[in-house]
């Protein structure tokens, strides 16, 4: 015995006494019995395909089974090809970073944005760097300036804890 799924029963697998039919063309053949449907299906050699199960009666097709579960994986398979996956890519800082560092650092950012991927930009205050929080904000704007022809900011750089965190997007052309 073959299924599709918990939902999907084909040929005698399907219990119901009353099915509404359709034939490989797509025709409506109306409803008749269980038996009559498998009959007319086995006279094709194709299978009796419960597509509807839910309906009131329970709507059936006849048509080549394997066709048919070969063309919903194909839709499937095509459904997850399309789907866009983003990741969040962090790049950490400091608070007394040169100038050079910053823009290595931008041009790996520049990388993943480019990819399609957010970055996370923390910059941790250790210490008594705490008292050097413009210092911070200063290097943020630094980077997202180096960061700006590829991305916008996401969201503002913010304290969360002792590190002030920015995000940043990829740019959309619209």
């Amino acid at each position: 015995m073959r299924t599709i799924s918990k939902e999907n029963k084909i040929n005698e697998e399907i219990r119901d006494k009353e099915l509404r039919v359709i034939d490989e063309t797509g025709q409506m053949l109306g409803i008749m019995s269980r038996d009559e449907a498998l009959a007319l299906a086995d006279e094709k050699k194709l299978d009796l395909v419960n597509i509807s199960p839910n309906a009131k009666p329970p709507v059936c097709k006849i048509l080549d089974y394997g066709k048919y579960r070969y063309e919903i994986q194909k839709r499937e398979k095509e459904a997850k090809k399309k789907q866009k996956n983003m990741q969040v890519k962090e790049i950490r800082l400091s608070t007394f970073i040169e100038d050079h560092d910053i823009q290595v650092k931008a041009k790996t950012a520049c990388k993943f944005l480019q990819d399609g991927d957010k970055v996370k930009v923390s910059l941790r205050f250790r210490g008594r760097e705490k008292d050097y929080t413009a210092k911070g904000r200063e290097v943020m704007d630094k980077f997202a300036e180096c960061c700006s022809e590829v991305s916008t900011i996401d969201k503002k750089p913010t304290f969360e804890g002792r590190s002030l965190t920015m995000f940043l997007a990829p740019k959309t052309d619209k």
